[in-house]
């Protein structure tokens, strides 16, 4: 069984969209918004290069946080395919200009 949790970043007006999965024996791998997939040997240490990447995880911001990256938790969604080669063109969205 797997779990997945979203992350993004945000650079400039665009925000990029990590998935992280983790793996039943304990290990994890990053899909990124330009489709390479990292290993990793846990989930800890995909966490810490998500973080050192400049990531945030998507389900633990709330309005204000997702305000101060540009954009309304209203506006933005993870995205869905039905597979990583259709998910990987929606992984990065213009959030375009601010008001």
């Amino acid at each position: 069984m797997t779990h997945d949790t979203w992350w993004i970043a945000t650079l400039g007006r665009t925000l990029h969209w990590a998935r992280l999965r983790e793996r039943e024996a304990g290990t994890a791998e990053v899909l990124d918004h330009e489709g390479a997939l990292h290993a990793y040997d846990s989930v800890d240490t995909a966490r810490s290069m998500l973080l050192d990447a400049s990531y945030v995880e998507f389900d633990g911001l709330d309005e204000d946080d997702a305000l101060e990256h540009g954009f309304s938790l209203d506006e933005v969604a993870p995205p869905r395919a039905p597979g990583d080669e259709e998910l990987v063109p929606l992984m990065s969205v213009n959030l375009g200009r601010r008001a």
